[in-house]
């Protein structure tokens, strides 16, 4: 059973762990860029891979109401050029994450986000349009953001940083990614059940247990992204994957 013997948490894990689905929810109703904090937040509470059992279904629940939400903002040419590298990515996850050691792992990543976000800021800084269409950068993108969402669900960043570079519109971004990683999480879910062992009958009854924290931050999170324009909703991104790369570096 587990889960600290079904449930007995402290009232600052609770309050962590409700805040954790709340932050889930907001990212999915498009505030991007803080789902990194959510991560944070679960491994602190429950360790970095056992967390990943009890975050994988709240995304599979939020991500079903982002479809049905932006169901009308979707790029299909986007879908289809990175959703294969990122099931490569999970297979390769799954293969070499049992033993991987996590910390190491965590630390390598929370810097390659942040050298890739400098190239974004320089960007920028340019002011550039140009659009990197070339299939190398979607199979890259793609094979990161699969295997760091099997590692730890922290795919978010890369999504993040490849939807940037396309230069897509604030809703296309949000509506394309959630039928991504609807996709995506799905797709993982059998692996977490049966291989990793890291979703149970315990588990998903603390999920349902969240469903009304995750479900408030999707709406606020939908209702705050009406408020913020295109460029803005840009920038607020990039800051936002920018603090939660530094938070889960300093984390590790």
């Amino acid at each position: 059973m587990d889960l600290q013997t079904a449930f007995h948490f402290s009232g600052t894990e609770w309050v962590l762990i409700i805040l954790a689905a709340f932050i889930i929810g907001l990212t999915k109703g498009g505030v991007k860029g803080v789902d990194m904090l959510s991560v944070t937040i679960m491994a602190i509470v429950f360790g970095s891979k056992s967390s990943t059992g009890i975050v994988l279904p709240l995304l599979c629940f939020a991500d079903i109401a982002a479809v049905a939400y932006y169901k009308r903002h979707v790029q299909w040419k986007y879908f289809w050029k990175i959703t294969p590298w990122m099931a490569l990515g999970v297979l390769l996850g799954v293969y070499f994450g049992k033993e991987m050691n996590e910390v190491m792992f965590k630390k390598v990543m929370a810097i390659i986000i942040l050298i890739t976000i400098g190239i974004l800021l320089y960007m920028e800084y340019r002011k550039s349009k140009e659009i990197p269409e070339n299939r190398l950068f979607a199979a890259s993108a793609g094979l990161a953001a699969g295997f760091t969402t099997m590692i730890g669900n922290l795919a978010g960043a890369f999504s993040n940083l490849y939807f940037l570079a396309m230069r897509v519109s604030k809703n296309d971004f949000i509506g394309t990614g959630a039928w991504i990683f609807l996709f995506m999480n799905l797709f993982k879910l059998p692996f977490q059940i049966f291989y990793w062992k890291n979703i149970t009958p315990t588990s998903i009854k603390l999920d349902l247990l969240l469903v009304p924290a995750l479900a408030i931050g999707f709406i606020a999170g939908v209702l705050l992204v009406k408020k913020i324009q295109d460029e803005q909703y840009r920038k607020l991104v990039i800051v936002l994957t920018l603090i939660g790369s530094v938070i889960m570096l300093l984390k590790s």
